[in-house]
């Protein structure tokens, strides 16, 4: 069974949880990230996601929205060696897309709903004949 730290983006885009929803997301469009990591003193304390900009934008959104008021805190969190069949249950059943992944306690990636497709897909892709 695949496990997450093998299908994990490790380029991680952290942001601070006073920085103001505008600025993340031009961020997240530069790096092309659906999520960013919120880090308070070093520690991991919520995650903020296309979904949270876009209802952020539906409420009014402006330069004065911060992301610890948009954020979801406190996300759930997957070990670099839980399967990859253990994080599609969780984010089917809590309904979200992106997962931070941990090692020893660190923050060490993101798997997302697509790098999990990708996952169910890699055997059935065409190889050469």
């Amino acid at each position: 069974m695949p496990v997450a730290r093998n299908h994990m983006s490790t380029e991680l885009l952290t942001v601070d949880p006073s920085a103001a929803v505008t600025e993340v997301a031009k961020r997240m469009v530069a790096k092309d990230v659906g999520a960013v990591l919120v880090f308070d003193e070093g520690a991991i304390c919520g995650i903020l996601t296309e979904r949270d900009v876009l209802r952020a934008v539906a409420d009014g959104l402006d330069d004065a929205t911060l992301v610890r008021d948009r954020m979801t805190a406190n996300p759930e969190t997957l070990d670099a060696d839980d399967t990859t069949e253990h994080a599609a249950v969780l984010m089917i059943h809590g309904g979200f897309r992106h997962l931070p992944v941990v090692e020893q306690g660190e923050v060490v990636g993101v798997l997302s709903i697509r790098d999990l497709m990708r996952v169910v897909l890699e055997d059935s892709v065409p190889r050469g004949v």
